[in-house]
């Protein structure tokens, strides 16, 4: 990567990073993508699942076709860096790194323009909604691999607490499978002052809660691993009465699909159990959402191979995230890897969705380099 390209590719993560956009709002920011891949020359599609954009390449007569992805979506976090190009919408940002995701494939798209060396075709995937959105699903549905018949697909996440330019490559699994769970307790609500005429949802929350904490400490192989999170609870409006309704809402994480299994069975018996004990209606509700990110052997020697050329260090002895990744959708159906790229030191609040998160500029070398490297790795072995 020349000078004149990095250079050009941080004005434009930063000029994302000022104007982030939410999942399925994606407008702007897919109009961005168009207008760089116009001054690129490489032809586009989009509208694809939403917002979504597909551009490809295609050079010499091989066959074997490629994809590399990257997500365009920002939180619902109010941005506190103080920097320059800090974001400009209100309670809006890019504390994930989508915005530089979004500048390394940009820039995967500049090397492999200008190469000459390999031959195929490369779809470059711009994809919406994927903090909980289903923007691979829907790009999915929207034809993605029957218009784009990609034999492979790769993708990368910057990863803070990793050095940064540091690729780390898993050989199973990477992140979990995540789940969005709803409990919902209706009693009667009264008088505080005369409990025994009411029946208590706050209380049955309460003991809810902790009896939920045993399944993953009591239920759960110690060798397994797996998250309950119950993160939000809403109930009650005012201080001298029994609230008549409380909502619990967290998440679920696993590695496996058989310890899911057993997670969603104890929960549902511990709320037949609270049930009975507070004469309260205990709902469950659980959205499962994408599954496991598993690499394909095969993809993940491409990815470990692609890291060598570059010249960039590998690591292969990072334990697998409980973070999720709907890049998992796309490995469902087609063989590929996915892979961390160190994004430097951690800082307080500056993890992945904290408010002081920042994409490492510095990093963007490596992973347009990456990128295209696995590119022409993986378009070569067949």
């Amino acid at each position: 990567m020349t000078p004149e390209l990095h250079k050009k590719l941080t004005a434009w993560r930063q000029h994302l990073h000022a104007h982030p956009e939410l999942s399925l709002q994606e407008k702007a920011t897919a109009a961005f993508v168009q207008e760089r891949l116009t001054e690129l020359g490489i032809p586009f599609e989009a509208g694809i699942g939403g917002h979504g954009v597909v551009a490809t390449l295609t050079r010499g007569s091989a066959r074997a076709r490629v994809g590399l992805r990257a997500d365009m979506d920002a939180l619902p976090i109010t941005e506190d860096t103080g920097l320059s190009y800090a974001s400009k919408t209100p309670g809006v940002m890019h504390a994930c790194g989508h915005d530089g995701h979004t500048a390394a494939l940009l820039g995967a798209a500049a090397l492999l323009a200008a190469d000459t060396s390999w031959s195929g075709t490369v779809d470059f995937i711009f994809q919406p909604a994927e903090e909980g959105f289903g923007g691979s699903r829907a790009m999915v549905a929207a034809g993605l691999f029957e218009r784009f018949p990609m034999d492979r697909v790769f993708g990368f996440h910057n990863w803070p607490g990793l050095e940064a330019g540091t690729i780390a490559v898993h050989d199973d699994v990477v992140m979990a499978s995540g789940g969005r769970v709803t409990i919902t307790i209706e009693g009667h609500a009264g008088h505080a002052g005369m409990p025994h005429l009411t029946r208590d949802p706050v209380m049955a929350a309460g003991h809810l809660i902790v009896a939920m904490q045993a399944i993953v400490s009591r239920s759960v192989d110690p060798l397994d691993t797996a998250v309950l999170s119950l993160c939000t609870i809403e109930g009650g409006t005012a201080p001298n009465q029994v609230a008549g309704k409380v909502v619990i809402r967290g998440t679920l994480r696993h590695h496996r699909n058989e310890v899911k299994d057993i997670i969603l069975k104890r929960l549902g018996e511990i709320c037949a159990g609270i049930a009975t004990s507070f004469d309260v209606k205990v709902t469950p509700d659980i959205v499962m959402g994408v599954g496991v990110v598993v690499n394909s052997p095969d993809e993940a020697g491409f990815a470990r191979m692609a890291a060598d050329r570059l010249r960039a260090p590998v690591r292969r002895d990072l334990a697998p995230s409980m973070a999720g990744e709907d890049f998992a959708f796309y490995l469902q159906h087609r063989p590929g890897a996915f892979v961390w790229i160190g994004n430097g030191p951690l800082r307080d609040g500056a993890e992945l969705h904290g408010p002081r998160y920042d994409f490492n500029d510095a990093i963007l070398p490596v992973a347009s380099g990456w990128m295209a490297e696995v590119a022409k790795t993986a378009l070569s072995a067949n």
